[in-house]
């Protein structure tokens, strides 16, 4: 018998090789399990909504783990504050809660929302914000950007933009695919989908930025969703630019939306 909790958790990705455990290196999981069984004594299946890669930050991060339920009736308020004091300065847990029934924090989940932060400055990225802005040499035309945004919403294959995984789809539905540009003059692309491919937003970004600074027609990057492998011509931006906003959840039937993500990605 365990007690599965749900988490929400922020990081700085600049010093992580991604969130996955992996030998020798610093990772998100890696940290953050360590100190999740300080703390309860064990934590089995931490399980996270969207694996980011080397670099990408996260702001919006959920998770779950399984604990013994007398560890959480120990701990029970408590825990947010003790990780705070454990956890190094680079990842924070936000929230620690119950999770209902039948949640799983990367089946479960109805969409993930990321945004890109770009600046088209020419002198680059502001010195408190280079770890999470990518700096453009070539100055970017909004209109441009969003024109060729149009063309890569709704269900697609995307394998133009993804590294293919054996037994794995690259067909997702991009529910929402903008950009803007905020009050410091930062351009911030939205991208919304149900599940991404491996560099599939970093991708997607780099096609549309060749096309908001000229250099390409914004109907390109909608047209290379005929490919059925991966566009070489396609750069993959920086991933310190890249950070994970939002997951969301249904209301209830956590278990059957589960299902259904397993039998579509399967």
């Amino acid at each position: 018998m365990s007690e599965r909790l749900r988490l929400d958790v922020a990081y700085d990705g600049t010093d992580f090789a991604g969130w996955a455990v992996q030998p020798e290196r610093r990772t998100v999981a890696g940290v953050l399990t360590a100190e999740l069984v300080r703390l309860f004594g064990s934590a089995d299946g931490l399980t996270v909504a969207g694996r980011t890669d080397a670099g990408v930050h996260a702001t919006g991060q959920v998770c779950h783990v399984d604990v013994t339920p007398s560890a959480w009736d120990r701990l029970g308020d408590s825990v947010v504050r003790r990780l705070a004091g454990l956890l190094p300065g680079d990842v924070r847990v936000h929230s620690v809660v119950p999770a209902p029934e039948g949640f799983d924090a990367r089946f479960s989940a109805l969409w993930r929302r990321y945004e890109y932060r770009v600046t088209d400055d020419p002198w680059g990225a502001s010195p408190l914000r280079r770890h999470d802005t990518l700096a453009w040499p070539r100055p970017l035309d909004l209109d441009a950007l969003n024109a060729a945004a149009e063309g890569l919403l709704g269900e697609h294959d995307f394998a133009a933009y993804c590294r293919r995984k054996e037994h794995g789809t690259t067909i997702r539905m991009v529910q929402r695919l903008h950009w803007a540009r905020a009050v410091d003059g930062v351009l911030v692309a939205t991208v919304q989908a149900d599940a991404f491919c491996q560099s599939m937003v970093r991708s997607l970004v780099g096609a549309m930025l060749t096309a908001g600074d000229g250099r390409r027609a914004v109907e390109w990057p909608g047209s290379l969703l005929t490919r059925r492998e991966r566009a070489s011509e396609v750069p993959v931006v920086g991933a310190h630019g890249l950070t994970l906003v939002e997951v969301a959840y249904p209301a209830d039937g956590f278990a059957e939306r589960a299902e259904a993500t397993r039998r579509l990605r399967a």
